[in-house]
Formats: C-alpha cells, sequence, structure tokens
C-alpha cells in the first residue's frame, strides 16, 4: 500500500507539496476558470426598472439556466422544457420552498465541473452566454434552472442565477491509495474550495437592453397577481441577503475540517471464545482514513484471515474480532487522519477467562457458536465427566541443535460434544510454553502437536501435554533430549545456553548464561560475548579477552536502542558455535522501560508544537546513594548506586573514581565520558588488590560532592566453583534408561544444576545424559544399551564454572526393574501404592525439575492419571490358622498415626500365602522390615515394635506378619505364625506366651506382589513382667514437615506407663556420623504434646532423633532412634496458604503437584485427626485441598497440618494463633463488606490555564467501577461545567471546572461503587479556603493569558558582580525576533547602545561604580504585536539598603591580602580593592586594640588602595594589625604581622628611604634663572642671575667651554648671601660665545646648569654658531 504524498514529507497539504502531475492538473484548471469567470462577467446585464414585467423576452435554449420574467399575467417560458405558461408558478413556488436544500446541497455547477476534472477530461466544452443573455449548462440537465429576482435599492430587477452545489454521494476515501485518485480528488476539492471562496458559484447577470426589447409593454395587473409578486420579491430578497452575508464570511479554508469523533469507541469486557464489535464514527473533510491499532501497532487482517474485519462507510467504521482470547486483551485505539491533522481514540477490551466451576448461561442461548474451553459441568445435560484417553503418544525423544522435532498426541474425550472444545496447554519443565518464534502448536480436533522449529539445548526438558475439559483434566509427559550440533572445528566445545539479559539500563546490561556439557575434550578457557543491534545483521564482539565467569557486563550501549546478544565457549581447539540469541532488550533506564509499558505512546496529532522551556537555574547535583559492590571477579568489579535527591531538572551522568585501599590518592576511571546508567563496570584491575570506590555526579552546573566510598573490595572471584557432588547412586528403571541419585554439592552458592554423564564399563568413553544442567538430586538417564553395564558420574555448575567429577558410581545392568523392588527413596511417589508400576501416568509435571519430585521412568510417563481409580482386588485365600496357643491381636494406638499412614483394605481370613498378584510383573516384594523392639512385656504376652522396609516394591504395604520362635539354651527353635491376618500397624502384641522364655521375633511385610523376605531375627527378649516405675519407650517416630533447618518430629505413647501416667516427653538429637556421648536434649522442659517442631538445624546435615517418656516416678527408656534424617526442603516443597475470598470465607490451602493416583490429603489439628466436620469444611479438587472454617473462633485456635500420602513426605502446617485469627477474622469482614481502597483522598488542584482540577485515585477498579459526583448533596454530570473524566486502568478519577464562580462554594463528594464495593471522598471548600482557592484560580488563570505573549519567566533582581558592579537582570520566554525591551528608571527610558538579543532568555542592565545617586525604581518592559509584560524592581529605602550592602560585601571580599609598604615617612599597611564606596566602613586595630588615628598614625584610601601610615615608626608599634571592612551587617577583616624580621627589615627600609629623602631635600641645586641660550648683540652687556640652594650652602663655580672660568673685569661672576649667582659680561665680542655652565656643589650632591651666549654683528648679521645644547643638558646632577 502506497504512502500519501503527505505523510512522506510529514507536512500538511499544501500547493509547495504538490505532486508534479497535480500542479499540472490544477494549473491547466485554473486557467479554464478565469476563462469561464470572464464568459459570465461579460454575457451579465442588468434588466432596467422599466423592463421589470415584459413579454417577448429571449427565449432561453434546453441547457440553459431558466430565466423568469415577472409580468401582470404570467411569466413567459421559452424553453422546450416548459410548454404551459400556467406551469410557470408552480416551479417557481418550488423553487423558493426548496431554496434552502438548494444552498445546503451547494452549486450543481461546481459539482459538474469537479466531478468532470476528477474523471480527467473537460465536459463543459460549449458553455458560453448566449448573446441573448442566457448560460449553456450541461446537456445532462432536463430541468428547468431556478431563477431568482430581487429588487436593488434603485428598485432595479436584477436575475441572480444560483447553481446548486450537491456534493457527492459517495466520495473517494479521504486518503486514497494511488497517485491517480489522489489527483483527481484534489482536484475537485479545489475546484469546490475556490468557487465558493471567490464567489464564482453566484453569478449576477445583467441582461443588455435589446434594441427587439426596447418596447415597453403595460398591461393592467390584478390585485392578487401584485400581491403575489411582491411577496415572492421580499422572500427572494431576504434570502439573496442571508446568501450574501454567507459567502461574506466563508473563507478559503472553511471547507478543511479537522477529524473528530463524533461515536467514540467504547471499552468491552467479554468471555473468551465471545466476538465483539467496536464502533465509531468520524467527520471531517476531505473525509478522513480510519486505521485500527492494538497496543499501537496497526492491524492487518491480511496476517489473521478471518480473526479482524474492518469496516467504513458514510463515516462510520467498525472493527470485528471474532473468537476472543486472552490475548485479545488489550487497548484499542482508532486513528482518524486526513491533511488537517489525526485524532485518535482509545477504548480496552478485556477477555476473562472462566475459572474452574464457572457457567455462564448466556453462552447456551441462541446464537452461541463455540463453548468456552474451560466448561466441565453444564446444566443443560451436557456430560458432568469427561473420560480423556492419550492414544498414538509420544515417547522419549532424542534431537540435535537446529534440527526440527515434532511432539504428536492423538486425544479421544469421551463423552464427544461437538460445540464443547477441549483446552490444548503444552508445558516444559511444569512451565506453560507460549508459542512464538521457536515453538509452534496445533491442534487439529482429534491430534495435538507441538514442533521445535529449530531445537536448541534450552529446549531440553520434560514435555506435558495437558488436555482440559472444564474441572477436569488429564496429561501425559515424556522427556526431550537435545545434544549439541557439531562443531565447526573438531575438539571445540558445545554452545552456551540460556543466554539472559539481567539489569538492562541506559548503556549498560549484564549478560549471563549457563556453560555447555561438552567441552570438546579439552577445558574452555573462557567465553566470548557478542552484541547485534535489532534492525542491523553485524555483530560486534564485547570483550577482548575470554571470560571465564559466566556473568559479564557489557558497557558503551547506546540510550534508546535494543540489542540482542549470544556467546561463544573457546577452548585449545577452537571456539564453539553461537548459542541462541537473547531476548531482544532496550537500553533505557527501567523507569522509562516501566513507563513504555504502562503508558501508549501519544498519537500523532497532525501538528508540531513548539515550546521553550522556561529557563531555569542549574542545581550542582548531590552525591549518590547506596553505593555498593553488586559483583566481585578477577576480571572485573560491578558497582551500584541510587541516583541523587538533588539533582534539579535534568539528567545527570556519573564519574567513577578509585583508589588502592588505605590510600586517598583517587583516580577518575571514566576521565573522557561520563556514565549515565547508575551502574558501572571495572576492568583492568589488579588480581589480589583491595580497592576503594566513589562516585560523583555531574550536569551542565558542575561536578557534585563524592558519594561514600565502599568498604575495601579484594579483586578476585567470590564465588567459588561448587564442590563434587558425591554418593552417586544408580537404580534400574526400564530396559533402555536408569534412575541416577546423588548427594548434592557441599556449601555451593548460586548454583544452576548438574551435568550426568554415563560411561559403558571398560569403554573409557563418556557422554552426557542430559545437555541443560538439572537441578535436584535424581535424574533419569534415558537412550541406554539393554543389558549393558553403565557407571555414572556427575559434576555441579554455577556461574563460576563446572565443579570436578564425582566419583564413579558403581556397575548397573540396564534392565527393566522386575522383581526386586526400588530402593527406598528414590521413587517416593510410590511409596505406599499397590499400582506403583502399571502403566498409567502419574499426575504431576515438571518432572527432572528441582520444583518437581524426580523419579522418573518409562512407566510412570505412560500413565493416566484417573480421578476414579479403581480398586485393587484382594485376595480372598483362606489362610492357615494359627496354633491355639499362639493367639495375637493388633496394638491399638493413637488416631494421630492413623491420620499420616494409609490404612490397608481389611483382607479376608485364609491361608499365609501372598495374596492374588494384580500385574506383577511390574512390582516387587517389599523388603524386610528392621529395628525390631519390645514396647512393653507381662508374664504371657509381649508388643513389638518394628520399622517399615526401606523398600516397599513399588506397591502399597498391604500389612504386616510377626513370626516368633522360643531360644532355649541358646538354641532357637521352630518358628510360629503370631498372626494369621496382616496387622497394618506397625506395633503388634503377641499373646500366649511363657512367662521367664526367651524369644526371638521375625516380621514380614506384604504387598501386592506378595510377602516379602522376613527380617532377620531380633534380638533375644526374655517374657517377664515389667514392674519398672519409669515409662517405656515411646514408639513409631516420623518426621515431617522436614525443612532445611527445621522438621516436626511425631512419636506414640509408650504402651508400658510404669507405675503413674506419663507427664510428658523428652526429646534427644545428634548428629547421624556422632557418637552416642554427643545426644543432647532439644526441649529443657517436658512437653505433654506428642509432637515437637524442632528448629536451628544446619542444612544438609544429617540428624538422628529419640524420645524418652516420663512420669512422676522419673524418665524412662528412650525410644530407638529414628531413620537419618537430612536437613534440606525438598524439591517442589509448598506450605500451607491461608486464604480470604471474596465472601469473607477463611480457609486453609494445600497444593501438591507431585501426587499420585491414590495419594490424598490429610489434615489434622495439632497432629490429631479431625474428626469433628461441624468446624472446618474440607474440599479436595486435583492437587488442591482447601479446608474452609464455617464460623472461626476460640475453639479453633491450634496448630493445623496437612500431609499427602503416597509421596515423598510433602507436608505443611499452619498454626493459628488469637493475633492471627483476629487479623484473619477482620480481613474477613473487609470482604465480606468490601471497601475499594485509596491510594489518595479527595484533593484539588490548580491547573495552567486557572481551571480547578479535583481529583483522587484509587488503588484498583474493574472496568464495571461506577464514580457518582456531588455537589451540595445534588448530583452532577458532565457538561459544558463539569468535565469528568475516569481511568478504570490507573484508578484515577478527576473532574475539572473552568472557572471557579462564587457559587461554588460548598462540598464536593465522589462516590465509588465497584460491584459491592464502595468508597467515597468529600472535599469541603467554603470561606477562606474557598476564595483562597479562588483568587489562586484567577491569578493562574491570568497568568496564563500573560503567558500567551512575550513575559516574564523570573522578574527583575538584581546581582552583585566580582568586579562590584551591580548586574539588573530578569529571564523572559515566548519570545521573538520583533520583541523590544525597554528600560526605565523613575519613569525617564535609558538608553541602551545595543538591542538586546535575548540569548539564553536573559535580559540584563549592567550599574558600574553603583553609589547612592543610583537609587531609584527600575522598570523593564517587553512588548511586542502579542502583548506586553512589565517588571518593576524598587531601590529604594530598605531594598537599596540592602543592595548597598551586598555591594559593600562583594568590595570587602574583593580585599586583597595586606601588605607593608616602607616609605620615607614611616611604614604604610594597605590593601586594594576592585572597588571603593564611601558606605564601607573601615576600621584598624593594634594588637587587638582599636587605633586611634594621629597625625603620626593615621588611615585614608587613595583610589582603590585602603592604607594605614605609621610615620616615624617605633618597637612600640610592632605586633599585629587587623583592618576590618564593615558592609552594614558583617565585619570583614584582613590580618598582617608586623613583628619580627617583618618590622625590622621595614624599619630598615624606612630609615634607608628617609635618608635618601634627606639627601635628595638637602643636595646642592640650581633653582632656576638661567636660560638655556642668550643671543646677544656685539658691544652689548650681558647681565644673568640665578638662584642656588644647599645646605651647607653649596660651592658656586663657572665654566666655560668645559673649562673652568675666572672673573675678571670682562667677566664679572659673584655669589651674594649663598643664594643668588650673578654672571656679567660687560661688553660682549664674539671672543664670548660659547657654552656656559653654573656648578653648585656641597656634601650631598653636585648639580650643573647650562646655558648658551651666541654673539652677532649687526652689520654683517652673521650669528656666530656655538654646539648645541640637547634638551636634557640644561642641568646636570652628580
Amino acid at each position: 500500500m502506497s504512502l500519501p504524498f503527505y505523510q512522506r514529507h510529514h507536512q500538511h497539504f499544501d500547493r509547495s507539496y504538490r505532486h508534479k502531475e497535480l500542479e499540472s492538473t490544477l494549473s491547466q484548471y485554473h486557467k479554464e476558470e478565469k476563462r469561464k469567470s470572464a464568459i459570465y462577467t461579460h454575457g451579465s446585464a442588468a434588466y432596467s426598472q422599466e423592463a421589470a414585467y415584459r413579454h417577448g423576452s429571449a427565449s432561453y435554449d434546453q441547457q440553459s439556466i431558466a430565466s423568469s420574467q415577472k409580468s401582470a399575467e404570467a411569466y413567459t417560458h421559452d424553453s422546450a422544457t416548459h410548454s404551459k405558461t400556467s406551469a410557470a408558478y408552480s416551479l417557481e413556488s418550488d423553487l423558493l420552498s426548496k431554496k434552502a436544500e438548494t444552498y445546503r446541497l451547494g452549486s450543481e455547477l461546481v459539482n459538474k465541473k469537479a466531478d468532470a476534472y476528477r474523471l480527467g477530461y473537460e465536459t463543459y466544452t460549449g458553455g458560453k452566454m448566449i448573446e441573448g443573455h442566457s448560460l449553456k449548462l450541461s446537456p445532462k440537465a432536463k430541468r428547468a434552472k431556478q431563477s431568482l429576482l430581487s429588487e436593488d435599492k434603485e428598485n432595479t430587477a436584477v436575475d441572480y442565477i444560483v447553481p446548486i452545489f450537491s456534493g457527492r454521494q459517495t466520495y473517494i476515501s479521504g486518503i486514497t491509495d494511488t497517485e491517480e485518485e489522489r489527483i483527481k480528488e484534489s482536484a475537485a476539492y479545489v475546484a469546490r474550495r475556490n468557487l465558493l471562496a471567490t464567489g464564482e458559484g453566484i453569478t449576477s447577470i445583467h441582461k443588455e437592453k435589446s434594441s427587439s426589447l426596447e418596447e415597453e409593454t403595460y398591461e393592467k395587473k390584478s390585485r392578487k397577481v401584485a400581491i403575489r409578486e411582491t411577496a415572492e420579491r421580499m422572500s427572494l430578497k431576504k434570502t439573496l441577503r442571508e446568501t450574501e452575508d454567507f459567502h461574506r464570511k466563508l473563507n478559503e479554508d472553511s471547507l478543511l475540517h479537522a477529524p473528530d469523533f463524533i461515536i467514540k469507541p467504547r471499552s468491552h469486557t467479554i468471555w473468551e471464545k465471545q466476538n465483539v464489535k467496536f464502533h465509531c464514527t468520524v467527520t471531517g473533510w476531505p473525509e478522513p482514513r480510519v486505521t485500527w491499532y492494538k497496543n499501537n501497532v496497526p492491524i492487518n487482517v491480511h496476517v489473521n484471515p478471518g480473526k479482524y474485519v474492518i469496516e467504513g462507510r458514510y463515516g462510520m467504521h467498525s472493527l470485528e474480532i471474532n473468537k476472543c482470547d486472552f490475548e485479545d486483551t488489550a487497548q484499542y485505539r482508532a486513528s482518524a487522519m486526513n491533511v488537517k491533522g489525526e485524532l485518535s481514540a482509545y477504548s480496552s477490551l478485556v477477555v476473562k477467562r472462566y475459572k474452574k466451576g464457572e457457567f455462564d448461561e448466556s453462552f447456551f442461548h441462541a446464537g452461541a457458536v463455540t463453548l468456552p474451553l474451560s466448561f466441565g459441568v453444564t446444566p443443560h445435560g451436557y456430560a458432568s465427566r469427561f473420560e480423556i484417553h492419550f492414544v498414538d503418544t509420544f515417547e522419549v525423544s532424542f534431537g540435535r541443535e537446529g534440527e526440527t522435532m515434532s511432539l504428536g498426541c492423538t486425544v479421544i474425550i469421551h463423552p464427544d460434544i461437538k460445540r464443547f472444545q477441549p483446552e490444548i496447554q503444552w508445558y516444559r519443565n511444569g512451565v506453560l510454553i507460549t508459542p512464538g518464534k521457536w515453538i509452534q502448536t496445533h491442534w487439529s480436533g482429534e491430534r495435538a502437536t507441538l514442533t521445535l522449529t529449530h531445537a536448541n539445548k534450552e529446549d531440553e526438558g520434560l514435555y506435558t501435554l495437558r488436555v482440559v475439559m472444564g474441572d477436569y483434566y488429564d496429561e501425559y509427559s515424556a522427556y526431550v533430549f537435545v545434544r549439541d550440533a557439531d562443531a565447526d572445528m573438531p575438539g571445540a566445545p558445545g554452545s552456551p545456553l540460556d543466554v539472559k539479559c539481567l539489569d538492562a539500563n541506559k548503556d549498560y546490561v549484564i549478560i549471563s548464561w549457563k556453560q555447555p556439557a561438552v567441552d570438546g575434550g579439552s577445558p574452555i578457557v573462557g567465553y566470548f560475548i557478542d552484541k547485534c543491534e535489532v534492525g542491523t545483521t553485524r555483530w560486534s564482539q564485547c570483550n577482548e579477552t575470554p571470560v571465564k565467569f559466566a556473568r559479564f557486563p557489557v558497557t558503551g550501549l547506546i540510550e534508546g536502542r535494543s540489542y540482542v546478544f549470544r556467546v561463544r565457549a573457546v577452548n585449545n581447539a577452537g571456539i564453539s558455535i553461537p548459542s541462541r540469541v537473547s531476548e531482544p532488550v532496550a537500553a533505557l533506564d527501567p523507569a522509562d522501560r516501566a513507563r513504555l509499558r504502562s503508558h501508549p505512546s501519544a498519537p500523532w496529532t497532525g501538528q508540531i508544537i513548539v515550546t521553550e522551556e522556561e529557563p531555569t537555574e542549574g542545581i550542582v547535583p548531590g552525591s549518590p546513594l547506596g553505593l555498593h559492590v553488586t559483583e566481585a571477579t578477577k576480571n572485573y568489579i560491578v558497582l551500584s548506586w541510587k541516583p541523587p535527591y538533588e539533582r534539579g531538572h535534568e539528567g545527570v551522568m556519573y564519574y567513577v573514581e578509585k583508589c588502592v585501599a588505605g590510600t586517598e590518592n583517587w583516580q577518575r576511571v571514566n576521565t573522557e565520558i561520563p556514565v549515565k546508567s547508575p551502574r558501572f563496570a571495572l576492568f583492568d584491575l589488579a588480581e589480589g588488590k583491595s580497592y576503594q570506590f566513589r562516585v560523583r555526579c555531574c550536569n551542565s552546573a558542575g561536578i557534585g560532592e563524592p558519594s561514600e566510598a565502599t568498604e575495601a573490595t579484594v579483586v578476585g572471584d567470590k564465588l567459588d566453583i561448587p564442590s563434587a557432588p558425591s554418593h552417586v547412586v544408580p537404580t534400574r528403571n526400564t530396559d533402555t534408561s536408569v534412575v541416577v541419585t546423588w548427594t548434592e554439592s557441599k556449601d555451593a552458592k548460586e548454583l544452576v544444576g548438574y551435568y550426568i554423564e554415563a560411561s559403558k564399563v571398560g569403554s573409557g568413553h563418556w557422554e552426557p545424559c542430559n545437555n541443560n544442567p538439572v537441578k535436584g538430586t535424581r535424574f533419569t538417564c534415558h537412550g541406554l544399551s539393554t543389558r549393558d553395564h553403565y557407571i555414572f558420574r556427575v559434576r555441579a555448575v554455577n556461574a563460576a564454572g563446572l565443579s570436578g567429577y564425582s566419583q564413579e558410581s558403581e556397575a548397573i545392568e540396564v534392565k527393566a526393574a522386575i522383581g526386586g523392588g526400588l530402593l527406598h527413596g528414590v521413587c517416593p511417589g510410590l511409596s505406599g501404592k499397590a499400582d506403583g508400576l502399571t502403566d498409567h501416568t502419574l499426575n504431576w509435571e515438571g518432572m527432572h525439575e528441582s520444583s518437581q519430585p524426580v523419579f522418573d521412568t518409562d512407566a510412570l510417563l505412560k500413565r493416566s492419571a484417573k480421578p476414579n481409580r479403581q480398586t485393587v482386588p484382594r485376595s480372598n485365600a483362606k489362610q492357615k490358622s494359627p496354633p491355639d496357643n499362639a493367639m495375637s491381636e493388633t496394638v491399638p494406638t493413637s488416631s494421630s498415626k492413623k491420620a499420616t499412614t494409609k490404612q490397608a483394605s481389611k483382607p479376608h481370613h485364609g491361608t499365609r500365602s501372598a495374596p492374588e498378584k494384580m500385574k506383577k510383573s511390574d512390582i516387587a516384594a517389599p523388603s524386610p522390615p528392621y529395628d525390631i523392639t519390645v514396647l512393653e512385656s507381662i508374664h504371657d504376652a509381649m508388643v513389638l515394635g518394628w520399622k517399615q522396609p526401606k523398600t516397599i516394591g513399588g506397591a502399597e504395604i498391604t500389612g504386616y506378619y510377626v513370626n516368633y520362635r522360643e531360644v532355649i539354651g541358646g538354641e532357637p527353635g521352630e518358628w510360629k505364625e503370631a498372626n494369621i491376618k496382616p496387622v497394618s500397624e506397625r506395633a503388634y502384641r503377641v499373646h500366649d506366651l511363657k512367662e521367664n522364655m526367651i524369644y526371638q521375633f521375625q516380621v514380614a511385610a506384604a504387598n501386592l506382589a506378595g510377602v516379602g523376605t522376613p527380617s532377620p531375627p531380633s534380638k533375644s527378649f526374655k517374657c517377664e513382667e515389667w514392674t519398672i516405675a519409669v515409662p517405656g519407650p515411646p514408639h513409631d517416630l516420623s518426621c515431617i514437615e522436614i525443612r532445611k533447618d527445621s522438621l516436626v518430629l511425631l512419636w506414640k505413647s509408650p504402651i508400658y506407663i510404669g507405675r503413674s501416667p506419663v507427664t510428658g516427653f523428652y526429646v534427644d538429637m545428634k548428629e547421624t556420623n556422632a557418637s552416642a556421648e554427643h545426644w543432647k536434649g532439644v526441649n529443657g522442659k517436658a512437653t505433654a504434646n506428642k509432637y515437637l517442631k524442632i528448629c536451628g538445624l544446619k542444612e544438609g546435615t544429617s540428624y538422628v532423633f529419640r524420645v524418652r517418656a516420663a512420669n512422676k516416678a522419673g524418665v524412662g527408656k528412650p525410644s530407638d532412634p529414628t531413620d537419618p534424617v537430612l536437613a534440606e526442603t525438598r524439591p517442589g516443597t509448598k506450605e500451607v496458604v491461608v486464604e480470604v475470598d471474596d465472601n469473607g470465607v477463611i480457609s486453609l490451602n494445600f497444593e501438591c503437584d507431585q501426587m499420585t493416583a491414590d495419594s490424598k490429603f490429610v489434615w489434622s489439628k495439632n497432629y490429631e485427626p479431625i474428626e469433628d466436620d461441624s468446624r472446618l469444611a474440607i474440599d479436595t479438587k486435583g492437587g488442591k485441598s482447601k479446608a474452609a472454617f464455617k464460623d472461626l473462633s476460640e475453639e479453633d485456635l491450634g496448630i493445623y497440618s496437612c500431609i499427602v500420602t503416597d509421596t515423598d513426605g510433602f507436608s505443611s502446617s499452619y498454626t493459628l494463633d488469637e493475633d492471627e485469627m483476629k487479623r484473619l477474622l477482620a480481613l474477613s469482614h473487609a470482604h465480606k463488606f468490601p471497601v475499594i481502597p485509596l491510594k489518595s483522598e479527595l484533593a484539588v488542584e490548580i491547573l495552567e490555564k486557572g481551571q480547578v482540577r479535583f481529583w483522587m485515585q484509587a488503588e484498583k477498579m474493574s472496568g464495571s467501577a461506577k464514580v457518582n459526583f456531588v455537589f451540595n448533596d445534588k448530583g452532577i454530570v458532565h457538561g459544558e461545567k463539569y468535565k469528568m473524566k475516569i481511568d478504570h486502568n490507573s484508578g484515577m478519577i478527576e473532574m475539572v471546572m473552568d472557572r471557579l464562580e462564587d457559587e461554588d462554594e460548598g462540598t464536593y463528594t465522589f462516590q465509588l461503587q465497584d460491584g459491592k464495593a464502595t468508597n467515597q471522598s468529600s472535599l469541603v471548600l467554603i470561606g477562606d479556603v474557598f476564595q483562597k482557592l479562588q483568587k489562586e484560580a484567577e491569578f493562574q488563570r491570568q497568568e496564563w493569558f500573560r503567558k500567551q505573549g512575550p513575559h516574564f519567566v523570573e522578574y527583575l533582581g538584581w546581582e552583585v558582580t566580582p568586579e562590584c558592579d551591580v548586574l539588573l537582570k530578569c529571564k523572559v520566554a515566548n519570545i521573538k525576533k520583533e520583541t523590544h525591551i525597554v528600560w526605565y528608571k523613575d519613569e525617564r527610558e535609558i538608553m541602551v547602545d545595543e538591542k538586546h538579543d535575548f540569548k539564553d532568555g536573559v535580559c540584563t542592565l549592567l550599574i558600574t561604580e553603583f553609589s547612592k545617586k543610583d537609587a531609584g525604581i527600575y522598570e523593564v518592559i517587553l512588548k511586542d504585536d502579542r502583548g506586553k509584560d512589565k517588571s518593576i524592581l524598587k531601590l529604594v529605602e530598605g531594598a537599596f539598603a540592602d543592595l548597598m550592602t551586598e555591594v559593600c560585601k562583594v568590595i570587602a571580599l574583593s580585599a586583597t591580602e595586606l601588605k607593608i609598604q616602607s616609605t620615607e615617612e614611616g611604614i604604610r599597611l594597605y590593601s586594594f580593592v576592585n572597588y571603593y564606596l564611601e558606605d564601607l566602613r573601615v576600621s584598624w586595630s593594634h594588637n587587638e586594640v582599636k587605633i586611634k588615628y594621629t597625625e603620626r598614625v593615621k588611615t585614608g584610601v587613595t583610589g582603590e588602595q585602603i592604607w594605614l601610615q605609621i610615620n616615624e615608626p617605633t618597637p612600640s608599634d610592632k605586633g599585629k594589625y587587623i583592618m576590618e571592612l564593615f558592609d552594614g551587617k558583617t565585619g570583614h577583616t584582613k590580618t598582617v604581622d608586623l613583628s619580627g624580621q617583618a618590622f625590622d627589615e621595614a624599619f630598615a627600609e624606612f630609615q634607608r628611604l628617609k635618608a635618601l629623602a634627606i639627601a635628595e631635600k638637602n643636595r646642592a641645586r640650581v633653582l632656576g634663572g638661567l636660560p638655556d641660550v642668550v643671543t646677544i648683540q656685539e658691544g652689548k652687556a650681558l647681565n644673568l642671575t640665578c638662584l642656588v640652594w644647599g645646605n651647607p650652602v653649596p660651592e658656586v663655580a663657572w665654566l666655560k667651554n668645559e673649562k673652568q672660568l675666572t672673573g675678571d673685569d670682562h667677566v664679572i661672576l659673584k655669589f651674594e648671601s649663598g643664594k643668588v649667582a650673578c654672571f656679567t659680561i660687560t661688553c660682549v665680542n664674539t671672543v664670548d660665545s660659547g657654552r656656559y655652565s653654573l656648578v653648585v656643589k656641597n656634601q650631598y650632591g653636585t648639580e650643573t646648569s647650562d646655558f648658551t651666549v651666541s654673539v652677532f654683528i649687526p652689520e654683517e648679521g652673521i650669528e656666530i654658531p656655538q654646539p648645541e645644547v640637547s634638551k636634557g643638558d640644561k642641568k646636570k646632577k652628580a
């Protein structure tokens, strides 16, 4: 199916996206439209007022629109269609009555045009306006067109031709499947839109005045005709006015309508095998296409033909699902789409499955086709029980990886009811199989088949076919073995199996697998893990070196993508073939994965809405939580943690750090890329070293603080390879199989299972018996050669690897177990059964697994467990009578033992010979009983006790026979029979013995196969009266409810009670192999009960127990110890569970899935049989038994236990004490009168638009739950004011109100009802609470309107920068290029140099050198064409003071450390700040004493330097100086220590600078007066004077041309008053020209001042040149 073009481009329908062919067609169409429009316009002419009623109007053609002329008598129609003028009025009247329909249907002319273009050709080829003012239409219209007359304001008659606009009856669906149809449909749509929008469909035709019609004709009109004409004109005028108003409002896209659901599909809840139909009605133009989805996957009717039926016509659409099954439970979505967008409607389907015993009579009503599979009993005469037989069954199968295997079985059901079909279920190892890629199932009506399309070792196991007919079911089982496929290279290992993905996260997943049984002859050195992204075929290897541990963390996954994995094994010979790929796993956060599973993705709405997220200030994340090491091997360590609570609105990533334990040298592990998942695997760690780890979070705001470090972890394998199993014991089973048992590995952790291997004796070649590890300690090895001898060995496997092999078992010959019986405990399911090895099947599933008993034999697998077992016939042969002097009887015992032992059927009197055997070839006689002891002795009788045989022969023991003989002088006599009838108890009183005679006894057990071998003679016992005071030993000890750390010991009271009644019992225990001195008491105080729960056992340890009875005289002889009991929780063990049903009935429930055909549930209270059925009602069905209390009270307190007979000791108990009774009674009351639990009570919240949302959430609700909404005791319903919504899946109930008015004050109540369960929650909104909520809602409403334009996310605020400037800033949103921002201070606009670019949505105004003059009211305004928003910041009074305080604080913080500077006046301490403000108060202290400022010690500020000047320092100025900068709230101090060396160095520098200053001050210097150059005329006098200063008075010397100058009459040199130096030349001549210098000198220095004298002769005007003196040479210091 081709996709519509606008879907391919993901854009809406628009001209710019059209197909080229479509554009060509539209272009041609527009040209034709313009041509026709010109014809219509030029062919129109208005009638004049005088021609309103005129005869002889021009004839119109048959195809033209009929034009009616109103005259006094009649309207004249020259059309050939209308021959009678009298019909004109009726035709026009009919026109007027139907004009509304005319406008609804639209213009027929436009419709014809559209049809013409839709079909691809133009039918209107000759449509021209006739010169006689007529428009030629399609010849298809054989009827006259309607003419409408009107008057304009000048009473001029105008003819309006209104073409009929009729839509198609059948439109092409809104989205077609071929390009050609889309082109045609688009052309038709554009035609309609343009014709209506431009008004071309309604054309005004003004008739031209014709010379032939210029003659006016006046006729008299009757009053009746005139009135009629006036009424018609008024009606037409009104109609045309309405039409003009309609077209005035019509815009270009008025015909486009997005899809809308008029009727949405509703949800359904049905039973299996029923049909269901979803309906919906959709509107929109173009007509939407509706697609149906199941859980967001499109439904393809071709994939499941007959399953789905999708129909759609005239906007009504339906989806029908036939014969619904449980898999059809889903969310269904109808998606309607056209060019305007997409809209979806959701509904749910819940398919209920009948419980066993339930029945719905509606299925038998007329029209029901197929009855549910789960019916068992019908009220209409159908069979209430069915017999199921399996014929042509599948046997134990052997296959190889990659092969196709098929299991099949023919099922015969009697009676056969055609309308009543069975339910076929397949199980593997007790787990229901779901058909999929690798497994397919089929039921033909007679034969059930299961096909393994590509067998793999994961498919190995016990396969069970279960056929369910109502309350009754039967099943058949057989084992399937799958061997390894041939390796690609000789010696390569087998492929790993059961690859699974664990702990998947955003970029991390752990892969686990099971090691193969076949290593190829050399040990496996490791495994390679490969990954492949789903949707591609490229595999990449995840690890460079092989890993031995069967778990591996894979990192570096890309978030959001899905992957599959496989594993390959490696040994020295090569690499195995890959394992079966894992299930796909998505690299997602677990929370996201759960959310995707529970919530469908949002439907496409046809619009892309881009919103700008309001920027928020980044938050540096906190520390991760709960960091710990989840797994540690020598190759890697896996860390796990939880994200921090403080992480802002954005996601966080993580950096992992490590360090060697005991150091603080932390190193970042992932330096380049932070990890996204709260999991991390570390590789390349040094084996044997101890490390610690910690994690930091990071986001855009920065890196957070590290988490707490983990405890020291040593790199190495924490999981040890399990130890080898032991005590491998093979037992015969069939001609091709052997049952192997073993003792589990000690202290094995995370045990995966066991591999069993077999070898023919002498061959030395071992073959695996299983390729999929089995749990438990028993397995049946099939496929062995009959009569050959085999030995077996076992090894355990866990994630760390495979253990060593166990010791080899003893050799056993493979043959059927006939006549010898099975070892006791090897086949526990057959214990105590008479028909244990018949060709029927046990009713159990999941054999070979740890959760099930493993006593598989072919005979057992082929049995058929029927509830109506036939009673095994007993022998009625006479037995030989005992001698007269040896009468015997069965010792009466307590009823507790009767509850735990199946009573034998009463045999008839007869001979001692074995009874008649039933199928003796399948069973064997039991082994001898043992441990015969005397329980009581009197002068002529003795009571004997013994233990049950270890091997019962595969059939129930029917009784015991006792023999005795006398021993005289150490010589035993002949054996005599003590009883003729078999005794069922294991205690018997032998009468008629001789007092003081020595006797020996032997006991033989009997079953259907016969009487077994008698036990060896017992020890010799003397028949004498016991006279001891203490009681005899208790007997018949047994252990039930055996768990890994506890068991319950039962016993019977001693036969001999001593001289006083028994008052209690003491229980002793010891480990089996411990010596006698290790017996220790269990209970320090004697118990009066004949049972005791013993706790504190060590798992895997074997124990023996004994009991001693006590009376007033003391404690008697201990009983014989029990058989060794291993403290373990046996596979398949379940506990008694207490349940309370919907009707409040309290019941105890026990389930056993390993029952045999003769197994029974036996309930007891305090380990005594329950004989009073007035308190309990016991109901047993299949493998479940229920004991329901009729009226629970204190009478029922006690321990309730349930034992399943003919099993391997499956039992459990439940203690009902007073507290538990109260809890159950409260729970029962809650179920009788149920209350819908609430997650949250009724609450109210304000939504974004100011809407008020009332909501509450129930824990769970069914689809039929109802909610009543009540306001002030009056019900309210969904409507314009209240919008209700109920989500039955999540239990969310909500009601939304657009606005909260004053009349909405009151009490709101939501009342829930779900079946008989009810609840309600109320919310009172009155007074201040209501007013506050109303104000908040109105505020949010206004806020929403404000945010539709540019607005402030964060209002104007201030910030002080590190440079001590003040930054006014605000955050804005919803801005665009045209948005302007204007700043004001005190209502005066602040001019800014640049236009703000709104980067990051932040607007700022920087104020430098902030001071008091900057106080005022600041305002910023955002505005564009959508609106404006403003924000005001008042920086006056207190707000200004706070800002100044912050500015001062920043200034104070910017201060540098105090430094010491020496000056010529003294020592200066100073510090620089970024900017100084007078409001910052500065104070100095010396040695913690505030300094008082004087002329010697003073402070000041120069620029950004704050200083303290100490003039003429003295030693008292030494010490610690503190400068305190007070910002108005807090003082900030800077400290310097001016003492010791610091003071000495500063003082020395001061002395030096001071000396330099004195020298500079007192040195000789020329203060001024001498010119640089003197130009003088010859003959003139030159007189120069300058000031000289120095202390002491300097010496003065004059130089000419650097030679000493001496004064004479011509040159007079004077130095007066030590200050004035005079230089005079009386008469200057040319000789006097030259360079002169004044040199002053004293002890502090010398200075020279130079000047030049230039003499010129006036007559000649010649100046005598002199050497140039540079500017810098005027004065020189020395």
